[in-house]
């Protein structure tokens, strides 16, 4: 067999399936139980701080 026709047999069948599985990882992760706190708290990093820039201490977690 042909290294390209092997390749291409590859990519269309389990690398398709790899994908799409690991597509549905990446979903399941966004969407897990507990994840909406983590979320709300990144977005509102930009607007802890709205007087004063945070110093070294405040900045880190």
């Amino acid at each position: 067999m042909e290294t390209y026709s092997f390749l291409r047999e590859f990519a269309d069948s389990w690398m398709l399936l790899f994908l799409f599985v690991f597509f549905l990882g990446i979903v399941a992760w966004v969407f897990r139980p507990g994840s909406t706190k983590e979320y709300h708290d990144t977005a509102d990093i930009p607007f802890r701080h709205d007087d004063k820039p945070a110093t070294d201490k405040e900045a880190r977690p």
